[in-house]
């Protein structure tokens, strides 16, 4: 009676927009990761990669000299983080051209992202200063300490708030544009008594530039900004006598 009761609340929990989009592009990299994971097994190793086998090579040779440029050597295994991120960030931004809400547009997403930027920054700390790594925390004196609590926080609040900022301000751009096309839509009334709609031909002409902006070319800017500043962030937790 437990167990169907639970499922009963399950099936009758109301789920956020956002977060059934980001639950549909995680599945749709899913498919892609699979369908590339097979043709790595089925490529002659002879012979040069074709179609998304291809595509991922590319990727996974940018990235990586993308995070040994910004933080040179000892970062081999960032590029693939970077790779996922960069992946699935770029997508949930033009998710939007579907007409579904975009995953970044629920706080809970790029709080996700910008918390697992978060833990690899300190994760890398750990691993170059080991039992150092509270010093942090009490430098220059002790007193510092509730100002240095604070200020770790400020990259998560940055990272999360930046990606969730520009998906709301988009967002709302766009649905107010689409509410004045509605209000358009219902027609101008002319002097020979005749309607005129006039949303009929302004929004093919409006609408597909601002897609192209808010969703193509911003969701790669900010794409790019997470990423590359994920990379400097993290990198930066590298001792400078290790360089």
């Amino acid at each position: 009676m437990i167990l169907v009761g639970v499922f009963d609340n399950f099936f009758k929990t109301e789920i956020a927009g956002g977060v059934l989009s980001s639950v549909i592009v995680v599945f749709i990299i899913c498919i892609l990761a699979i369908i590339v994971g097979i043709q790595a097994r089925r490529q002659d190793p002879l012979k040069k990669p074709k179609g998304l086998l291809l595509l991922a090579e590319i990727g996974v040779s940018y990235f990586n000299k993308m995070v040994k440029d910004l933080v040179g050597d000892g970062f081999d295994w960032l590029g693939g983080y970077i790779f996922c991120v960069s992946i699935y960030l770029f997508i949930a931004f033009i998710f939007g051209l579907t007409g579904l809400p975009s995953p970044v547009g629920n706080l809970a997403v790029p709080l996700s992202l910008g918390l697992c930027t978060f833990v690899l920054i300190h994760a890398t700390s750990v691993k170059y200063t080991k039992g150092k790594y509270f010093k942090r925390y009490v430098d220059p004196f002790p007193f510092f300490l509730p100002v240095n609590l604070i200020s770790m926080w400020s990259p998560l609040l940055s990272l999360s708030l930046r990606l969730f900022g520009n998906a709301t301000a988009g967002g709302v751009l766009l649905s107010l544009v689409y509410s004045f096309m509605s209000g358009l839509g219902d027609g101008v009334i002319t002097a020979a008594n005749e309607t005129l709609h006039v949303g009929a031909f302004i929004a093919p002409v409006v609408t597909p530039l601002l897609h192209a902006y808010f969703d193509l070319f911003s969701g790669l800017i900010q794409t790019l900004v997470f990423i590359s500043l994920s990379i400097i962030l993290i990198g930066s937790e590298k001792p400078e006598e290790l360089e």
